[in-house]
């Protein structure tokens, strides 16, 4: 079989992470669907904004929190629009500055525009206002951890853990904007054991901040494994440049939602003894796996963990035959198919990648 025949199956695992803490809450508007969603049977808070903008980053936390907390308000709709994207519907409802809030009562595309406070809990008071509802904010968990003078060393100076922390003060417009992106980066990592994404208030831990050389917020360090001293962090503040920059650095294959990509638990070392085994005569295979039980033996750590599952499958071909990677590919795709938990999609996808080296 043709490894972009058993690819990750990336769309469906996507289903997987819906209960992420920035996953759909607020729902993305375009021409396609605006009057489908807005001016029908519930009111609607629309949001019209622009990526770049340094406003609609320092709001985006507050109105994912509007989102979570009125996600199950089956009278109100939380929506945002993209205005780079979608300028011919941003220029419809005469949007000049960003961000724009406007409400769009129940029934009706003729808007009015939000002028109050751009806090979660002011905004709420707004749409229960206007909406008829009575939702309060909900508190949104978080993957990020949060350090003190109490547990920085513990989690740190853990040297089983590959640790990223950021220096931020509360009242810096710099750290808010970075706030949802890193709560973001702390969740596409929460699953690995050994990453750790964390903060700490520097304002209130000067000492610490001292210790680590900051004068300026936010400030990222990143502790690996190896080297406890910390090094800065100087890459780029976007989801993507973190994801790519974890990955390197940990050896990790986590994409921007999380999600296994099609390298996670390929070990190089054994490619080759791979490729023996799948060329050899059903003679020759018992041989290549005894060697090949001998490298797994080898290695440590997560390559550890993964070449056990190497040695799973070869044994599994020799004992089921040539069909046994077709056949099990198969079902592998039709239970990512499904709802299950995200452990056991990172366990199916694991599999199922490493089968593609047999195919």
């Amino acid at each position: 079989m043709a490894k972009s025949q058993i690819c990750v199956a990336i769309v469906t695992l996507t289903l997987l992470f819906i209960s992420s803490i920035y996953a759909d809450d607020v729902v993305v508007l375009t021409e396609d669907n605006f009057e489908k969603e807005v001016g029908q049977d519930r009111g609607a808070l629309v949001e019209f904004y622009a990526p770049w903008c340094g406003h609609c980053k320092k709001l985006a936390p507050e109105f994912e929190k509007l989102g979570a907390s009125f996600k199950k308000a089956k009278s109100v709709l939380i929506g945002k629009v993209d205005c780079d994207d979608q300028k011919n519907l941003c220029g419809k409802y005469d949007v000049s500055g960003y961000p724009t809030l406007k409400w769009f009562p129940k029934g009706s595309l003729e808007p009015k525009k939000y002028e109050g406070p751009r806090t979660a809990e002011a905004l709420a008071e707004f749409v229960n206002s206007e909406g008829g509802t009575n939702v309060k904010i909900a508190a949104l968990p978080s993957s990020v951890v949060v350090l003190s003078a109490d547990n920085f060393e513990e989690v740190v100076l853990d040297k089983s853990k590959h640790v990223l922390v950021e220096f931020y003060a509360p009242w810096c417009g710099h750290c808010k904007s970075l706030a949802p992106i890193y709560e973001k980066v702390a969740s596409a990592f929460k699953l690995e054991g050994d990453v750790v994404i964390a903060n700490l208030d520097a304002d209130k831990y000067k000492d610490l901040g001292e210790k680590y050389g900051v004068s300026g917020f936010p400030t990222l360090k990143f502790f690996p494994k190896n080297n406890k001293d910390g090094e800065d962090y100087d890459g780029g503040r976007d989801l993507d440049d973190f994801v790519t920059f974890i990955n390197e650095k940990c050896g990790t294959s986590r994409d921007a939602k999380g999600q296994l990509t099609s390298k996670a638990g390929i070990v190089e070392s054994l490619e080759s003894l791979v490729k023996e085994f799948v060329s050899a005569t059903n003679e020759e295979k018992k041989a290549v796996f005894n060697r090949l039980e001998e490298e797994v033996a080898k290695l440590e750590g997560s390559a550890a963990r993964h070449g056990k599952i190497y040695t799973k499958i070869a044994k599994s071909c020799l004992e089921k035959g040539a069909d046994y990677t077709k056949n099990e590919s198969q079902r592998l795709e039709r239970m990512l198919s499904k709802a299950i938990s995200v452990v056991k999609a990172d366990e199916f996808t694991l599999k199922k990648n490493i089968l593609s080296a047999f195919a």
